[in-house]
């Protein structure tokens, strides 16, 4: 007879870093091979989370366990931080090689499929972080499809919310809310456990990261503030008044913004008007 197999690998979530800095909510798994998870604000359980970005920081460090290294990317919206463990030998390769291309003064854009971790301070505060479990250096169109697919999920999840606000935290209220079945728990772990915020702010990420996927910002690196080369992404003009929600299942939104990108670039970038009016 065939034994049930008792871990299940979980989904992997495309994840901008604007909202995993903002949760705070950790979710420990009570049995042996029960998952973690961190919820975000807008409903993601986050166990494994697909991110990418520019190499911000990068060191080894030496311990009594043996050597991990740890590190920083940062996209649009913000940073995630990293860390690759003693008991990853088979990362470690590839980190070296990773650190050196760092530490000889080159950046460059790296994907990570990281696990979600957390640690807990003395004033109770949650600091996210992900273990990685692959990693790549990757060019800039990949980076960019990378920006689109991240932004259309950040929409889902924001939609999701958005249709969740006035029922009740059931299942079936969130079902007839039209709340899609795979972003329920969440939904209701996030709000039961979050105060109201403003979700403009999730709004705004997006939008930086769509203007950077449209030419509208581009890669840079300052020596300015640090004096050691360290990368920042140039400063994004965002306007600051309300921008509304999707309101429709955002299911074609990669399809639509990449047809509008195509059909309305013409060298000089797409204005983010433009995929806004596309989306809606």
């Amino acid at each position: 007879m065939t034994q049930q197999l008792r871990y299940v690998r979980q989904n992997t979530v495309h994840l901008l870093a604007f909202e995993y800095a903002q949760a705070s909510l950790p979710e420990e798994g009570s049995g042996e091979y029960d998952p973690n998870f961190v919820i975000t604000k807008l409903g993601a359980k986050v166990n494994r989370a697909l991110v990418c970005g520019v190499i911000d920081r990068m060191e080894r460090r030496e311990g009594d366990a043996g050597t991990s290294y740890s590190g920083v990317i940062r996209d649009p919206t913000g940073t995630h931080q990293f860390n690759i463990a003693p008991f990853q030998p088979e990362l470690h390769v590839d980190a070296e090689e990773m650190l050196s291309k760092f530490e000889s003064g080159e950046r460059f854009l790296v994907m990570f499929v990281g696990k979600a971790k957390w640690y807990e301070a003395d004033d109770n505060a949650i600091f996210t972080s992900l273990r990685a479990d692959e990693f790549t250096i990757v060019d800039r169109s990949r980076y960019i499809d990378w920006l689109i697919e991240a932004s259309n999920s950040t929409l889902r999840r924001l939609n999701a919310y958005n249709l969740s606000i006035g029922s009740e935290l059931k299942p079936e209220e969130l079902r007839n809310a039209q709340v899609p079945e795979d972003l329920i728990d969440g939904i209701i772990l996030s709000r039961g456990h979050y105060p109201e915020f403003d979700t403009e702010e999730y709004i705004l990420a997006v939008k930086q990261a769509l203007l950077l996927a449209t030419g509208r910002s581009e890669i840079s690196y300052n020596d300015s503030d640090t004096g050691q080369g360290q990368p920042t992404l140039e400063e994004v003009t965002v306007n600051p008044s309300k921008t509304s929600g999707p309101t429709s299942e955002p299911g074609d939104a990669i399809e639509m913004i990449i047809e509008t990108i195509r059909s309305r670039d013409t060298g000089e970038g797409v204005e983010y008007n433009d995929l806004v009016t596309a989306l809606v």
